[in-house]
């Protein structure tokens, strides 16, 4: 499965990484997430393109931002 990699805002807590899990999950329900809250970052094996994951990330209410990562 391919990796993404996403900046992530908003994320402060361990609540907010499991939200942001759980939605990248119902989407792809074999996406395996992982959130790092000090940088920001989720990384996501998922057959997701970018764009979805990165709407299912801001309709749980967190900003995606540009990231310099592929």
């Amino acid at each position: 499965m391919p990796v993404i990699e996403m900046k992530v805002s908003g994320m402060t807590c361990g609540h907010c990484a499991q939200n942001v899990t759980k939605a990248l999950q119902a989407r792809d329900a074999h996406a395996r997430v992982h959130v790092d809250l000090a940088e920001g970052l989720v990384s996501a094996e998922t057959l997701l393109e970018r764009t979805s994951a990165a709407q299912a990330i801001e309709a749980a209410g967190y900003k995606v931002l540009p990231c310099n990562r592929p």
